[in-house]
């Protein structure tokens, strides 16, 4: 029986997936957690064989929780699932050490090889993710790799969250840190990105292919 712990910020998705893995004979979800802080606490008692990790969560995002995991237990086996299949996301969680990538399009008999897969010890890549680190190496290679590729997970998801036109409180709120931390992060990764305001960030992740064009996100 392979043992899942799913961590995920939003109810309704954790339960949408455990619902769809209740009638899968050799997995069984063991436990629930809606940020990183509480996977830390819930893997010793759920004593898991893959955890199913969002990215994006409120306090401890995906790639912190993935590094800290993996360090308390090497043999953990991590699957992102999340809706960003861009560079450097995956690229990033991966050398975290991450065993597989997801996106949340993807549908049931996907989701139930990528467990069964990275539980035997063997890494899964979406599709369109394998394709994102694929070119995403070989412009790296070429000297042409994506400048977001030097921010840290808490620098993307401020980074996001300021594209999306939130404020300095708004962003502290959701992710759970003090405006001041905001407003340094905020300086870093726009001085990181050599681009002096927000305007300016929006149209260098266009360009990049870190938001599309037409949805801003």
């Amino acid at each position: 029986m392979i043992r899942v712990l799913l961590v995920d910020d939003h109810e309704l998705v954790r339960t949408g997936i455990k619902r769809l893995l209740e009638d899968v004979t050799d997995i069984e979800v063991v436990g629930e957690a809606a940020r990183g802080e509480e996977a830390m606490e819930r893997i010793a008692e759920c004593r898991p064989d893959v955890v199913l990790m969002d990215v994006n969560m409120p306090g401890m995002g995906g790639l912190e929780a993935t590094r800290k995991l993996l360090r308390k237990d090497p043999d953990l086996r991590i699957i992102i699932l999340t809706i960003l299949s861009e560079e450097p996301y995956p690229r990033n969680l991966l050398e975290a050490g991450a065993a597989g990538y997801l996106t949340k399009g993807c549908g049931m008999d996907e989701m139930i090889r990528a467990i069964r897969q990275v539980a035997a010890g063997r890494p899964y890549l979406a599709g369109e993710v394998a394709t994102q680190v694929a070119m995403g190496g070989l412009r790296h290679g070429e000297g042409g790799g994506s400048p977001f590729q030097s921010l840290s997970q808490r620098e993307t998801q401020v980074m996001q969250l300021l594209i999306r036109g939130e404020g300095v409180q708004a962003i502290s709120d959701h992710l759970c840190i003090s405006p001041k931390t905001v407003s340094t992060y905020r300086h870093r990764l726009l001085e990181k990105l050599g681009v002096d305001n927000v305007v300016a960030l929006t149209r260098l992740a266009m360009r990049h292919g870190v938001i599309d064009e037409h949805s801003g996100t």
